[in-house]
């Protein structure tokens, strides 16, 4: 095996490693926000705020992540970020409220960061492979939010910190994730002067209509994935399950998910286009809510499996047309930094709108149809975003430099 082949290889790994750590920060609290409001003396609209201001933070702090590739280079600011990742999760349960919103608000800000640099690394260092490669991030991502939401409960349980200790659980493989990506990637990267980052981002795609079309699409599935996220297991307990099997159901949604994107992204990728794709995902997303909103109790495992499937395609899909839609690494990097930016600041509205409007009407049943609704155009603007078009005027046509 070549040099440039064993260290593809080792990125591979080493970014499946660091993405499984990009999801527990947030699927941790879910599970246990019931518990959390009862100690600390959270109102509903507190509650809402902790699950929200971080989605925010994905958002705004993902127009930095540019930036700062171009002033350390991507492998040095991943390392840094997972770093910051494994200590906000230690410290935000240390101390009381604001602790834990400082904490959680830090820990996304990473997060967000590598939220960017990774399409772009891919589209740098595995053009060949996109589909495959996004498909194993995605998976890692899903993975991880499946495990974080199944596992939080017990772990609170298993001492008498109760969700201090569950949430806490989760900055040691964050810590595990920097010394892997500083021993494996970084230091490697530094010795090597061919290893350039991915070109910084010059100009912008603020008046290009299918990069919007993108950040739209992006960021109503993303709203639909967080808002269940935060309340799927609120809504179960409130319908009489116990807070495991609450957990549970969420951590079966979040499992569904990994098959879906590990495999759904190589397929589409491989299509003419992906539209189909991006309106079957919406449509398994809405068949999901809507059995949860009509039976809840009746079939509830069948309803999370939808929902799962229908979340995590549009996730892996919506990824993908990162790199689809673009033809240079810097293009990716500027639709990363626009969709997610834009996307998550959209994302971030759903588990506040989900808690306000239940706080308001005392009912589950406003907020899912709220959701089910938000399904229409996430359809129309997932038909615009899978025709095969590309973005900035540097792309106009496929033959664009790799």
């Amino acid at each position: 095996m070549s040099t440039n082949s064993r260290r593809t290889l080792v990125l591979g790994v080493a970014i499946a490693l660091v993405a499984a750590n990009l999801r527990p920060a947030l699927a941790s609290v879910g599970p246990v926000l019931s518990d959390i409001r009862a100690d600390l003396g959270l109102s509903g609209t507190g509650a809402s705020l902790l699950t929200s201001l971080p989605v925010i933070c994905l958002g705004v702090v993902a127009a930095a992540a540019p930036v700062l590739s171009r002033r350390w280079g991507s492998e040095r600011v991943i390392a840094a970020v997972a770093a910051v990742i494994a200590v906000s999760l230690l410290l935000r349960v240390v101390d009381g409220r604001v602790v834990l919103f400082a904490g959680s608000i830090v820990a996304a800000g990473a997060i967000a960061v590598a939220n960017v640099l990774i399409p772009a690394l891919i589209k740098r260092d595995f053009s060949g492979h996109t589909g495959m490669m996004t498909g194993v991030y995605t998976m890692a991502l899903s993975g991880a939010a499946a495990i974080a939401a199944g596992v939080t409960v017990p772990l609170s349980e298993a001492t008498d910190q109760g969700w201090r200790s569950g949430l806490a659980f989760w900055a040691i493989p964050a810590a595990v994730a920097f010394v892997v990506w500083t021993l494996l990637v970084w230091l490697p990267a530094r010795r090597d002067p061919t290893d350039a980052p991915p070109p910084g981002v010059q100009g912008s795609l603020l008046r290009d209509r299918l990069a919007w079309q993108i950040t739209i699409y992006f960021g109503l599935q993303s709203l639909s994935f967080y808002s269940v996220l935060s309340w799927l297991p609120s809504i179960y307990r409130d319908a009489g399950y116990d807070p495991a099997t609450a957990g549970l159901l969420l951590s079966i949604s979040a499992f569904v998910q990994i098959p879906v994107t590990l495999v759904l992204p190589s397929l589409a990728s491989r299509a003419a286009d992906q539209r189909w794709y991006t309106l079957g995902c919406t449509l398994t997303t809405v068949a999901g809510l809507a059995g949860i909103l009509v039976a809840p109790t009746a079939a509830p495992y069948l309803w999370v499996v939808v929902l799962g499937v229908g979340q995590g395609g549009s996730f892996g899909v919506a990824l993908l047309l990162f790199s689809l839609r673009t033809c240079t690494t810097a293009a990716t990097a500027r639709l990363s930094a626009q969709a997610q930016t834009v996307g998550y600041l959209v994302a971030a509205a759903g588990p506040l709108l989900v808690g306000a409007v239940h706080d308001v009407t005392d009912s589950w049943s406003v907020p899912v149809t709220l959701l089910i609704a938000l399904g229409v155009p996430q359809s129309v603007l997932g038909l615009l975003a899978g025709a095969r078009r590309y973005v900035g005027a540097e792309v106009s046509s496929p033959a664009g430099t790799r």
